[in-house]
């Protein structure tokens, strides 16, 4: 009796078996999927978390670069050129100048330069006066030589309206020369300054004073002349 209930009882379990596998199966064929396994579910909540972990896209700003062309001095470094002013003759009056120099720039901001320069002087206030004349006609020009050493400093730009501007600096200079005057030629001390402007690379436009310091006795009184000029001058680079 007891083998028969435990065969019913193993026939009623292969039934039960079979019959849930059959439910499974029918539900695949009608398009009723098993649900997710909780593994996956798991899967797709880390690539959230990863999606949300990036960071975002950085704008970078569309600006707009200009071209800026800066001037230069040629590589040479050879300055040559001409000046025109009026130089200021002590006893003699003031009167037009013109003169030739040539610089050599050793570093960017010392140069050396030679210069030479004429003018006439006129006669003095006791020539006038009592109409006799200390020198001849020839013997009135005034002529120098000068070597000089200069400095530039303070170095800035020159704006014309808007959209120009211009390299621009200050100097100052010093040297020994030669002046020959009232038949005779002097040693000469020169010191100054001037203002230099560059419109391009190559061209510069000078404004400049000197002063020219010799030991002068043309009136029987042995002192130190001093020969003041002020001068405007354009020089090119080589």
């Amino acid at each position: 009796m007891e083998i028969r209930l435990r065969v019913l009882f193993l026939t009623g379990l292969l039934g039960l078996s079979g019959g849930l596998s059959g439910c499974a199966t029918l539900r695949h064929l009608f398009g009723h999927e098993a649900p997710k396994a909780p593994a996956d579910e798991g899967a797709s909540t880390d690539r959230t978390a990863a999606d949300e972990g990036t960071p975002p896209r950085v704008i970078e700003p569309q600006v707009e670069r200009r071209n800026i062309k800066v001037p230069r001095i040629k590589s040479q470094d050879v300055e040559v050129g001409g000046y025109f002013g009026t130089l200021n003759i002590e006893d003699f009056g003031a009167h037009r100048v013109y003169g030739v120099l040539a610089a050599y720039h050793v570093t960017e901001d010392f140069f050396i330069q030679a210069d030479a320069g004429r003018s006439k002087g006129g006669h003095t206030s006791f020539e006038t006066l009592s109409n006799i004349s200390l020198l001849t006609d020839s013997e009135r020009w005034f002529k120098y030589y000068d070597m000089s050493v200069g400095y530039n400093f303070l170095p800035g730009e020159v704006f014309l309206g808007r959209n120009r501007a211009m390299t621009s600096s200050f100097y100052i200079l010093a040297g020994v020369g030669a002046t020959d005057f009232g038949g005779d030629s002097k040693f000469t001390f020169n010191f100054g300054g001037g203002y230099k402007v560059l419109p391009t690379d190559w061209l510069a436009v000078h404004v400049a004073a000197e002063d020219r310091v010799f030991n002068s006795d043309l009136l029987g009184v042995n002192k130190l002349a001093s020969n003041l000029e002020a001068h405007l001058g354009l020089t090119v680079f080589f």
